[in-house]
Order: C-alpha cells, then sequence, then structure tokens
C-alpha cells in the first residue's frame, strides 16, 4: 500500500508480511547508497514483564547483550557475511529499542538477506556466551570512566525511584554476571517475534521485490501475545534526590539539570523541544547572558527526552558554576510565565524547529530510526508537520508553568578531581 504525506512531498510504500512483520520502503530514485533498518520493540527498560500469566524479571543490561550476541550463527559470524557483499553494518541498544542496520552501494538483496537471517536465528551457547561477558564488562567500564555517561544516568538514578532507567542501558558488571544462554532465549522468544519489530528501508528500490525478499528471508514463528510490560508504580513528580555529584578525570564541571514531566505522547516531545528554546535555546535572553557571563559554553543544549513511562525535561552542558544556572533557568521560567512569551518568536522558532525535522529527511539513518520508534509509540513520523502546526505560544506557556519549578528539580555535576 502507497501512503502519500502531501504537507511534505513524501510517501512510502508498506505491507505488514504474514508473520507479523512491517516493513517500509522509501523509494529514493537517483540514490546510489541503500539502507535496511531492522528495529526491536525491546530496550532496556523491558526487565519486567507478564507473559502467557507468568511473571518474568530479566537481569538488566540483557537487551544490550543479546544485540551482541545476535551477530553469531550456526555457520559462522553475520559480520563475515556482510563483509562478503560490501555491506557496513552495526546496531545499537537504547532504553526502548534494539536496532540492526545495514548499508551499501552494491549487493542490497544478499546484505538484505544477511540482515534478516541474523535477527530471526538465535544461536546462544554456553561458551560464547561467557565470552562475550568479559568484551561487555569492558564496555561496562569504559562508559563509567565517561562523564558524558555518567552525568546522565547519575541524574536518572537521583530523579527516580522505580522506573527501569534508573539503570544503565549495558548493565553494570554485577547484573551481566546472571545472564546466562537460557537468559537470552527467554528475551529473544518473549520479544524477537517479527510483529514486535519494524523494517524499515530506503534507497532506489523496488518496493515490491523488498516485500518478496523479506517474506522469502523470514520465518513465520505463529501467532504473537505481546507481554505487559511493567515500569513500577507511578512516579511522584518530585524528585528522588535533589543533587548529585561525582568527581572524574574532567577539566571542568560538567552537568546535567532535570525537571520532571508528566509522561505524554509524541507531541509533548516537540513542545518539550519548542519550550526549551524559548526558554533558554540560542536566540533567548537567558542564553545570552549566560554566555556572556561565561557560566555556559557553547555545547550548551536543553530539550525534552521521554520513553515508555517517564518524561524529563533536561538542560546540560559545562559550566564552573552549574547551581547558578539551575537556579536562573527556574527564575526565568517563572518570568516568562508571568510576563508571558513572545509569540512572534514562538512561530519563528516552531517554522525553524519545523524546516530542521524536514532537513532530516536525507539522512536515511535519522528517518529509518524516527519513522520505527514513532511506530512503537503508536504514532506516524511523516505526521510531524500537523503536530508542530498545532502546537501554540499558549501550550508552551502551560508547558513551562507545569514542569519547570524548583520541586519537580535535580541536578548532576561531574566535578574535576581535587589535586
Amino acid at each position: 500500500m502507497r501512503k502519500e504525506f502531501p504537507a511534505l512531498g513524501e510517501h512510502y510504500f508498506e505491507k505488514t508480511l504474514a508473520c507479523g512483520l512491517p516493513v517500509r520502503v522509501i523509494a529514493k530514485p537517483g540514490f546510489a547508497r541503500s539502507y535496511a533498518f531492522l528495529a526491536v520493540n525491546f530496550g532496556s527498560i523491558d526487565t519486567r514483564f507478564t507473559a502467557g500469566g507468568v511473571r518474568h524479571t530479566l537481569p538488566d543490561g540483557v537487551a544490550h547483550y543479546l544485540e551482541h550476541k545476535m551477530f553469531d550463527l550456526p555457520d559462522g559470524s553475520a559480520m563475515d557475511e556482510f563483509a562478503r557483499w560490501g555491506g557496513s553494518n552495526n546496531a545499537f541498544t537504547n532504553y526502548t529499542m534494539t536496532a540492526y542496520y545495514v548499508e551499501c552501494t552494491e549487493h542490497f538483496s544478499e546484505n538484505l538477506r544477511v540482515l534478516l537471517r541474523m535477527v530471526t536465528t538465535p544461536y546462544f551457547t554456553p561458551e560464547s556466551v561467557e565470552k562475550e561477558r568479559g568484551i561487555i564488562a569492558q564496555e561496562i567500564r569504559m562508559y563509567e570512566d565517561s562523564a558524558d555517561s555518567a552525568v546522565f544516568e547519575n541524574l536518572f538514578r537521583t530523579m527516580y525511584r522505580a522506573h527501569p532507567a534508573r539503570v544503565p542501558i549495558a548493565g553494570t558488571v554485577e547484573s551481566i554476571g546472571d545472564i546466562t544462554d537460557a537468559t537470552l532465549s527467554d528475551a529473544y522468544g518473549a520479544f524477537y517475534h517479527p510483529a514486535n519489530m519494524m523494517l524499515c528501508v530506503m534507497g532506489d528500490l523496488e518496493p515490491e521485490e523488498v516485500f518478496r525478499e523479506t517474506e522469502a528471508a523470514v520465518p513465520d514463528p505463529g501467532p504473537y501475545a505481546a507481554p505487559a510490560r511493567d515500569y513500577g508504580p507511578p512516579e511522584p513528580m518530585t524528585g528522588h534526590e535533589a543533587r548529585v555529584e561525582a568527581r572524574m578525570e574532567v577539566s571542568m564541571p560538567t552537568f546535567v539539570l532535570g525537571f520532571k514531566c508528566q509522561p505524554d505522547g509524541i507531541r509533548q516531545e516537540a513542545l518539550g523541544d519548542l519550550a526549551a528554546e524559548m526558554l533558554v535555546g540560542e536566540s533567548s535572553a537567558l542564553y545570552r547572558r549566560l554566555y556572556e557571563q561565561n557560566k555556559i559554553d557553547s555545547d550548551f543544549s536543553a530539550g525534552l527526552e521521554r520513553m515508555k513511562g517517564m518524561s524529563l525535561f533536561e538542560a546540560s552542558g559545562d559550566s564552573e558554576c552549574p547551581d547558578e544556572v539551575a537556579d536562573e533557568i527556574v527564575r526565568e521560567a517563572e518570568r516568562l510565565c508571568r510576563e508571558g512569551l513572545d509569540r512572534t518568536q514562538f512561530d519563528r522558532l516552531k517554522k525553524s524547529a519545523l524546516g530542521r525535522r524536514t532537513r532530516e529527511l536525507d539522512s536515511f539513518e535519522s528517518t529509518c530510526y524516527h519513522m520505527c520508534a514513532s511506530y512503537f509509540d503508536g504514532a506516524e513520523y511523516f505526521d510531524y508537520p500537523a503536530i508542530y502546526e498545532s502546537l501554540t505560544v499558549e501550550d508552551a506557556e502551560q508547558f513551562l508553568r507545569e514542569n519547570v519549578l524548583e520541586k519537580r528539580a535535580a541536578i548532576s555535576v561531574i566535578l574535576p578531581r581535587q589535586a
């Protein structure tokens, strides 16, 4: 089926295969490069769920561990197969998704078949799982030594009492010690069903041919009963703790300031980002003042982070006085809500944000990721022009009034090690 989006001048072809896998093909005539992105609706926060009336709790880090092991095949390594056909491939796990992708300039059919076979062929042995443990433990320690990772992970652990975002995506060295080949098989069986995935393809390709090749490559495992996921009880809107700090090898302090928000749909993401632009974006009075006073640098940014069961308005950067910056952000939000946002500035920023999002359509990686993430969210990614059109300056004022409050705030700071 062809779906048209006149506001963007875009379209894609869509088909749900007999096995349950939804496939979308965004045809790009004349492009030399082709790209296939296979996403699984399973991320690091999906550790507690009920399936078949049985409650399950997976070790922290199992989604990331599983991503590593999916490259093993009974007859070798998928990496070798991609190299054979000239495919550049990779994978990632985030809080809500695991994704595998490949791009190439030729042999697309062969690379697509390798990708599909890899993700639909679970192959875990005790020996290979044990061998991977040391590799992943090393990766975890690398993240623990990264201030950029630690400052955000510390904030999540500080703000949330029960939500699994409190735990790093890769888990901990201790938690991955409980992962076995049986654990991976259980996680695979619960979440790696074609009906819980999405394939998005872009390039100079014939949609019907992509559908046929995918249908032939993906086995039908039968009906799928989606697990009921559990992200813990509803979080209070106050933070678990107001402040956390650590000392690491950094030249100057780095920080993340977060404000808890009530979780909402995809529209909240666009609204939160626009409210951030109005409050402390590069064209705002507050940004200019903080920058001129050397309280922030050009790497400072703000926006909304959202996932299942949680939503967080955050501002981050390097600063010698992070607590002062936090105080100024709260005071500026109060002033803007009291005096009202500038309607002309809001309309200009909304138009600019829409333009940036539209320019991102030239990125195969970004488009396929957002297409799959929106689908798992129950939304249509290409409907974003209508979402932006619906946003009003009153919406942004209400967002700031309800969310950018001291009682909802927490700050995570990484300080330089003391001499």
